[in-house]
Formats: C-alpha cells, sequence, structure tokens
C-alpha cells in the first residue's frame, strides 16, 4: 500500500545529517575568515585610542611649556634629609614623574591638589607633606599614588592594574639617544628632551626642529614590580635584562642575551610601568637606540630602578611599531625597522646620532637631518 503524496513530502521537510554537517562547515570557515577581520578592527580602535592619549599628553605638555617656558623633568619634586624621615614621608626625594606636574594640564587638577595638599596621615600615624611622600611610597591612606588614570594606560597593553598598589603606566619619556651618564641622577644629562630635574628642555633649545623629535612614546610591561630573576620565556618588550656592562659602549650586545622575541636563562627585572609616580628612567623613560620593540638592558645588577645605564626599548602591542609623540605635538607611527644605523657603536654626547634615523629623533641639538620615516 503506498502512502500518500502529501505525508511522502511531509517527510522530506527537515534536513538530513549531511547536510547540517555540511552547513555547520560552512559556518565554521566563516567565522574563521571574519575573525582575524574583526580582531584587526579591534586592534585598530585600540591604537586609535592609544594615539588619542598622547595627543591629550602633547596638548599637555604644550600647554606646560606655556605657562613655564619650559617642558618638566622626567623627574622632580621635593627633597628632605633621608636620616631624619626614614618613612619617606616629608618628600618625593626628587623622583616623581613627569606625570605628576603634568596632571592640571590633562584633566586632572583635583588629583594635583591632593597631592600638593598632603597633611595625611598614613596607617602608622606618619604625616604626609604637602607635595606627597616618596614616589615609591606604598600606604592604603595615600590614595593618589594608587590612583589608576586611563589615560596613562594603552588599551592594547595587557597589564590589569591592580587598585591598591601603585598604578601603573603604559607611556615613556625619551631620554634621546643617551645610554650611559647616571640614568638614576637627578642631574642626568640627557640628548633627548626628558633629563633630571635640574634640565628642563625649552622648545628653544631644539634646533634640530620640533617635528624632528620625539618627546613621547610607548613601553610595555607585565605589570610586575619584582626584583632580579632568571628569564624563562618572557615577551622582550617587557623586561629588562640586567648585568650587561657592555651596553655602555655597545648597545647592540643586548641582542646576545636574547633569543628571538624571548628571553630564556638570564636575570632580569621589570620596572618600567609598574609605578606610574617614579620618574627613574628605567621605570618612565626610552631611549632611541635599539628599534622599537627590541630588547633592554642595563649595565648592572641593581635589583631596583637604579641601573646608572643601558638601553630601553619603546615597544608596544601594535602591530609593527610603536606611535611616536612629537615636540610639535603631532603623533606618528614609528616603525620597529627604523633604519637604527650602528647600533654597535659607543654613544656620543654631542653631534650626530650613530644610532640612523631612529637616534637623531631622540635628540634635541645632533645637527641631524632627518629623512621621512
Amino acid at each position: 500500500m503506498k502512502a500518500p503524496v502529501g505525508s511522502r513530502r511531509a517527510l522530506r521537510l527537515g534536513f538530513t545529517l549531511v547536510e547540517l554537517l555540511v552547513v555547520i562547515a560552512i559556518i565554521g570557515v566563516l567565522v574563521s575568515l571574519l575573525l582575524p577581520a574583526v580582531q584587526a578592527a579591534r586592534e585598530a580602535a585600540r591604537r586609535s585610542q592609544c594615539s588619542n592619549n598622547l595627543k591629550q599628553f602633547g596638548l599637555a605638555l604644550m600647554n606646560y611649556h606655556d605657562v613655564y617656558k619650559v617642558f618638566p623633568p622626567r623627574r622632580g619634586g621635593t627633597t628632605a634629609t633621608i636620616a631624619n624621615d626614614p618613612p619617606r614621608v616629608k618628600a618625593n626625594y626628587d623622583r616623581l614623574s613627569a606625570f605628576i606636574p603634568l596632571l592640571p594640564f590633562y584633566e586632572q587638577k583635583a588629583l594635583w591638589d591632593q597631592i600638593q595638599a598632603g597633611n595625611v596621615r598614613d596607617t602608622n600615624g606618619n604625616m604626609i607633606s604637602p607635595g606627597g611622600p616618596a614616589a615609591w611610597y606604598n600606604n592604603a591612606n595615600w590614595k593618589p599614588w594608587q590612583t589608576q588614570l586611563q589615560i596613562v594606560m594603552c588599551p592594547s597593553d595587557k597589564i590589569t592594574p591592580t587598585p591598591t598598589s601603585h598604578a601603573h603606566h603604559s607611556y615613556a619619556f625619551s631620554v634621546g639617544d643617551s645610554v650611559v651618564g647616571s640614568m638614576n641622577s637627578a642631574s642626568f644629562q640627557a640628548r633627548g628632551i626628558f633629563g633630571g630635574s635640574q634640565r628642563c628642555v625649552g622648545l628653544q633649545w631644539i634646533t634640530d626642529g620640533s617635528s624632528n623629535t620625539i618627546a613621547m612614546s610607548e613601553r610595555t610591561n607585565n605589570g610586575g614590580y619584582f626584583g632580579l630573576r632568571a628569564a624563562n620565556g618572557e615577551d622582550i618588550r617587557n623586561v629588562t635584562v640586567s648585568n650587561v656592562p657592555s651596553v655602555n659602549t655597545n648597545p647592540a650586545s643586548c641582542y646576545a642575551q636574547v633569543r628571538g622575541q624571548e628571553v630564556v636563562g638570564v636575570t632580569i627585572k621589570a620596572r618600567f610601568g609598574s609605578i606610574w609616580t617614579d620618574g627613574q628612567a628605567e621605570v618612565v623613560g626610552f631611549n632611541t637606540v635599539l628599534p622599537p620593540n627590541g630588547p633592554s638592558c642595563v649595565n648592572d645588577g641593581n635589583v631596583n630602578a637604579d641601573s646608572p645605564g643601558g638601553v630601553l626599548s619603546a615597544s608596544s602591542y601594535h602591530p609593527g611599531g610603536v606611535n611616536g609623540l612629537f615636540a610639535d605635538g603631532s603623533i606618528r607611527f614609528v616603525s620597529q625597522s627604523i633604519n637604527c644605523g650602528n647600533t654597535s657603536a659607543a654613544p656620543v654626547t654631542a653631534g650626530k646620532s650613530p644610532y640612523g634615523v631612529w637616534g637623531a629623533l631622540g635628540t634635541i641639538n645632533g645637527k641631524e637631518t632627518t629623512v621621512d620615516f
């Protein structure tokens, strides 16, 4: 007996198992094709926001310069006698980073006023003086150093700041092509815009041209405020190799400490980005010697951020390079393949940089003629 025609049609309305698997496979292929495009679009948005943050710092630097006729020092502030101040609350010991004096100029005057007011007792009963305590001070009752500002963080950075400790940052101030000369000193005579507290640079001193001189860029980190330890496959962008004396005269020797994009076996530390208030070069600085996304090395085994010399490379998670803020306020992307001249050459204290276009972009008066990079 034959089934009714209508009954046969009803049985054919659904998908077969084979048809369903084919559809799922097609959807999977489409997703795999679209996912990279979606990720690229998201990174483009993050890079744009990162660039905008630097743009705001460019405006802040210009407005600061309009008021004081110079840019702020990379590190500066108040001083006191350490022997009379064991808890480090009577002064910030000339270590406040340039992020602090710039606060009123990037819409953070309330935080600036809070720091200047001081007069807060820490959990041990010590009175914190106006201007704030030591830049590296950490106490639950002193909130400014723990205040995480989004403008100092690049959205592409992979750090998750912890609100109960020092706030982090992703941006760095240029010391130019300087490698040695006591980077941890207040009087560090950098060839770039941001030296120590006793050297504040004005636009009139940038004879190479403000559009040819980089002021700020990016540096990544792993968020760790730790001392020396053995590397175990860390990304070269996130850590600094310790105790490489040869970088003082041969910056390229830093490459011998890494394996491709990883650091394995050697002793490292990770100070950059860990304390946004501390003006030490290792914490908030970079130099224009090794190319962006290159390795970083310091010349001694200091456990803190007090090494006197080294190469501190700009870095980011943006494909191919870093965003750079120039002294004229412009933002330009600097390729990691930028010409770096002879990175095996010893650093100089005057004249043209031996480190190619990248070195020339760091100096304020090296008399170099830079090309379109």
